[in-house]
């Protein structure tokens, strides 16, 4: 086994047998390396180390504003910690909400020439808890006048030729890198990850069946909608995040 995988699985491993926040733990930043090149472009893909992170609720002590980040040190139920987001304004005092990140260790900052023991890098940052779903600045976030949507999934009829989600989950081989159309209730949405949405779908056809369907179109909480696209399996984007079955460049029917 090639050691950059072995160590990875050890950080995983690791990370299952608490209740820390589960991350990858990335290699320390060599000394005077520069922010820019140093912390992962956030807007670029996920940085989680599985497909449903816990949900972190954190208060902000400090920020400090980099050219390209903000880091903040937050506290939540009494630790203290840095985190690392994609610059933007962030008010000391105020509650904000995240999933997942990456954990570098002795990360130094020549902008702020400082050596953050730990800090997580994060890609999903919003305001609103998490009964919106959406990420800070997303354009769903708000919407029907603030109120919140209703994401009970009761029984869903499907569409003409779309197949529940019971039965691909039962016979998941006979839809592998086949067009499927599937109808269901929009439970959760991350906008515009690795430059497409992530949504969660559900139909009620099965005890906690939820499949994740990538796409362009923009899909708002609650809605309850017809997707087609291509059925993949096993499919690994890296970092941990992988799904069994995931619908891929699905678009409105």
């Amino acid at each position: 086994m090639k050691p950059q995988y072995l160590l990875i699985l050890i950080a995983l491993t690791a990370i299952s047998c608490n209740s820390k926040p589960r991350v990858i733990e990335s290699e320390p930043a060599a000394a005077g390396q520069a922010d820019a090149g140093s912390i992962p472009a956030l807007e670029e893909g996920p940085l989680v180390a599985d497909a449903s992170p816990e949900q972190h609720k954190v208060v902000v002590e400090e920020v400090l504003n980099a050219d390209k980040y903000t880091y903040l040190e937050v506290t939540e139920n009494g630790e203290k910690f840095w985190i690392a987001i994609s610059r933007r304004e962030v008010k000391v005092g105020e509650t904000y909400y995240y999933r997942g990140g990456l954990l570098k260790k002795n990360f130094f900052s020549p902008e702020f020439n400082r050596v953050f023991e730990t800090v997580y890098l994060v890609s999903e940052f919003w305001k609103q808890p998490d009964g919106s779903g959406l990420a800070a600045g997303d354009p769903h976030a708000g919407m029907e006048g603030g109120a919140t949507p209703n994401l009970e999934v009761g029984n869903i009829e499907p569409a003409p030729g779309a197949v529940r989600l019971s039965e691909l989950y039962a016979n998941k081989e006979k839809y592998n890198n086949k067009a499927v159309k599937v109808t269901g209730k929009c439970v959760k949405v991350n906008p515009m990850i690795m430059n497409r949405n992530w949504v969660h779908i559900q139909d009620g056809s099965g005890d906690g069946l939820d499949l994740t369907v990538t796409t362009m179109e923009r899909i708002p909480l609650g809605a309850v909608v017809t997707l087609e696209g291509t059925i993949a399996l096993d499919k690994d984007f890296g970092a941990g995040y992988r799904y069994d079955v995931i619908l891929e460049g699905a678009v409105l029917q």
